[in-house]
């Protein structure tokens, strides 16, 4: 296969998908623009958002190439199974990272807003939201990863170019909304 020819399947294989991921950033940007009331209620949510959106990009992300390179060593077969022991690491491993990275960003996020002397929710807020968020999210993100490569690999499309697009738009999008959603929650049991 020539270079120009490599280059237009790769080109091929991402538009639909890079397309698809413009569509999925408007949506979480609505999303977050309909998070009036709870970023006024959670002082200092608007300083985790950038934070938690970003590390689901880098956890997930992680998955899609762990998965991507098993399958093209020929070190997992190109279906979910979760008694293959390669493949339930990497899903525990990806799911359990994004839990505590959230908690992390939560307890970062609040001990800098402490330390520059702004207005904050308490720490337990924070820190539900992010739990929640990160939980719910990290699970749905999980899915979708293992879907999109495991699908895509058998599908004969490359798992590398379709894991990073689909899971910055779905990280973003998942991430908005189970933000809205855990804050919603934590708000209902009594946090602010």
């Amino acid at each position: 296969m020539s270079i120009r020819q490599t280059a237009l399947e790769a080109y091929r294989e991402a538009l639909p998908v890079v397309a698809l991921s413009a569509v999925g950033g408007l949506f979480a940007g609505v999303v977050l623009g309909g998070m009036e009331a709870e970023l006024a209620a959670v002082p200092g949510l608007l300083l985790l958002v950038p934070a938690l959106l970003a590390t689901r990009g880098n956890v997930y992300g992680s998955l899609g190439a762990r998965l991507a390179s098993a399958l093209h060593q020929g070190l997992i077969d190109p279906r979910f199974d979760f008694a293959d022991r390669r493949t339930r690491a990497a899903v525990a491993a990806a799911i359990a990272n994004g839990v505590l990275v959230s908690c992390f960003v939560a307890t970062a996020g609040f001990a800098l807003l402490s330390a520059l002397g702004r207005d904050h929710a308490t720490l337990a807020t924070l820190l539900g939201i992010a739990l929640i968020a990160g939980t719910v999210s990290g699970i749905l993100l999980t899915i979708a990863v293992v879907v999109v490569v495991f699908l895509g690999y058998r599908r004969g499309l490359n798992p590398d170019t379709l894991a990073g697009p689909v899971v910055t738009t779905t990280g973003d999008v998942v991430g908005i909304a189970t933000m809205l959603a855990a804050a919603r929650i934590v708000l209902v049991l009594g946090g602010g």
